[in-house]
């Protein structure tokens, strides 16, 4: 990664972090919570889903910049995808994070600045806190489509 890379990467993190996206929660939707115990995030997700697809996310974070802006970034990413898309989406980010083979065609927008978060392996639960909670919303989903 070349320096202005890296320096434009923080650029988005930083943005994210003193901005973050999709921070109104609802009344109306059950809130998903997960916390790290590492760094002190907690996190609120909260995901509208009709026909199989995200409607909308809102989010609550509170804790360090990656998991703030990795937080709200996800809101926005995830945001229009089909369920099946988004596991999908959300099983190669993992592995991008991890620093395993993912699919490289996947357009991941502004959570590609994630990938480098494999060289700090003690950040890697920061930057995928809040996909865990959207993956709890699609199976809660799924489970009561059956």
């Amino acid at each position: 990664m070349e320096l202005s890379e890296n320096k434009l990467y923080r650029e988005v993190i930083m943005e994210h972090y003193h901005h973050p996206q999709n921070t109104n929660l609802s009344d109306s939707l059950k809130k998903y919570s997960m916390k790290n115990p590492i760094c002190g995030d907690n996190i609120i997700v909260q995901v509208e889903i009709k026909n199989d697809v995200i409607l909308r996310i809102f989010q609550k974070s509170i804790g360090c910049a990656l998991s703030t802006s990795s937080t709200s970034i996800m809101s926005e990413w995830l945001k229009g995808k089909t369920i099946k898309e988004a596991k999908y989406y959300i099983e190669n980010y993992v592995k991008m994070v991890k620093g395993e083979p993912y699919d490289q065609t996947i357009d991941f927008q502004e959570a590609i600045i994630f990938e480098g978060v494999s060289s700090y392996p003690a950040r890697f639960k920061c930057a995928t806190i809040s996909f865990e909670a959207v993956l709890k919303a699609i199976e809660e989903y799924e489970n009561q489509k059956k």
